[in-house]
């Protein structure tokens, strides 16, 4: 109810901006300093609702997933005998974390490399807290996969049609296929407890491990869904998306510079696609107008609705270029095109001997992912000038 509170604020307060904007401007269009320095009190205002609006949906939809139930629902352990279930499972699993012994339900389920994988229900968790927390996972394609490397077949070039003469030859017009493969890189975070804090039944060991390893996990993915190398770790979109538009300046960006960016993406790509941008970027994108004077950043209203620029969503990462000479400032994608490969299992490792000098217990946790832009023309960019 607070946010959605805060949301019906935010637009009330961004109404009376402009309507303050509108009502100051001298005859050369522009606001005296001292009302500029208010119009800029009453955009801060707003930019500080939006971002407290962003941080109580997440959180909210964290606690429900923390606080949601763990137990009573059977699934099938591998190489387990019928009828153990998941609370059997979890129960081992969590107790030999507090290092309370290790029983024949626990060694159902061992991690190759000396780990318990996570029970499913905590994975199911991980994962949608990871959902909450990166943006990427929100907007683009998951795919599980249980390979180390998936070939993706593609259509490189298709073919076309042709008008023939009556009796002429036919000519010849294949498509021409590729492939692409994801991979399985591999990403670890470790956290370490004090061994009388695991002994104290009262610490949520499972929820913290959850909320901590989700909040790391998820900052490394976003930065390497949007800008990674491909080495080691995922191919960033930025990475191998096409430049759609150069900004005349190195650090300003222009309403008619944005309307080419978007339209640089073919039509078929335009009805699903989202612009994705930094704060300071986003920040001066909210001062443009179109040729009527109207907005071109309209404020979502509607709780779990992002803001919008040409009737198309704008999300923030923090990882996206800032406005700089040579940068990739602004992305437009449809972001159905990146995709995410999840290797199912992700486990979980209790380290006793490497911090037992300090009497402390180290957790280790591993997943295998990889991304991907399967199409690069679903994906354009906009570069801003060289200084």
């Amino acid at each position: 109810m607070r946010a959605i509170e805060l949301r019906e604020k935010r637009a009330q307060a961004w109404e009376a901006a402009k309507a303050f904007a509108e009502s100051h401007r001298g005859a050369n269009d522009l606001l005296s300093p001292e009302d500029g320095a208010v119009f800029d009190k009453m955009e801060a205002e707003v930019v500080a609702m939006g971002r407290e609006i962003d941080r109580l949906e997440r959180g909210a939809l964290l606690e429900q997933e923390v606080a949601g139930p763990m137990n009573g629902i059977p699934v099938s352990i591998p190489g387990s005998s019928p009828g153990n279930t998941a609370d059997a499972y979890r129960t081992a699993f969590w107790n030999a974390l507090r290092g309370r012994g290790v029983t024949n339900s626990l060694h159902e389920s061992a991690d190759p490399a000396g780990g318990y994988l996570a029970p499913d229900q905590f994975e199911r968790q991980l994962i949608e807290a990871l959902d909450a927390k990166n943006i990427m996972r929100q907007i683009c394609h998951k795919i599980p996969v249980s390979s180390r490397n998936t070939l993706l077949p593609i259509v490189a070039d298709k073919g076309t049609a042709a008008w023939s003469a009556e009796e002429a030859e036919i000519l010849e017009s294949d498509d021409t296929f590729g492939q692409i493969t994801l991979g399985a890189h591999k990403l670890t975070s470790l956290i370490k407890a004090s061994s009388e804090l695991l002994q104290d039944s009262a610490f949520p060991l499972e929820s913290y491990i959850a909320k901590e390893f989700a909040r790391r996990i998820a900052v490394k993915e976003e930065e390497a869904f949007l800008v990674g190398t491909g080495t080691n770790q995922p191919t960033g979109i930025l990475t191998d998306a096409q430049q759609g538009k150069v900004a005349a300046s190195a650090t300003a960006i222009t309403f008619d510079e944005v309307i080419d960016l978007f339209y640089s993406l073919k039509a078929a790509y335009r009805s699903e696609a989202i612009f994705l941008a930094n704060d300071a970027t986003l920040g001066a994108l909210r001062k443009l107008k179109d040729s009527s004077g109207q907005y071109l950043w309209v404020p979502s209203v509607q709780e779990g609705q992002p803001d919008r620029i040409l009737g198309r969503p704008i999300y923030t990462s923090p990882f996206m270029p800032a406005m700089a000479a040579g940068a990739k400032a602004l992305l437009v994608a449809d972001f159905n095109y990146y995709w995410i490969a999840d290797r199912s299992g992700r486990s979980i490792k209790r380290l006793d001997q490497l911090f037992a000098v300090t009497d402390q217990v180290g957790f280790l946790t591993t997943e295998r992912v990889d991304g991907k832009l399967v199409l690069a023309e679903s994906a354009k960019y906009l570069t801003m000038a060289a200084a």
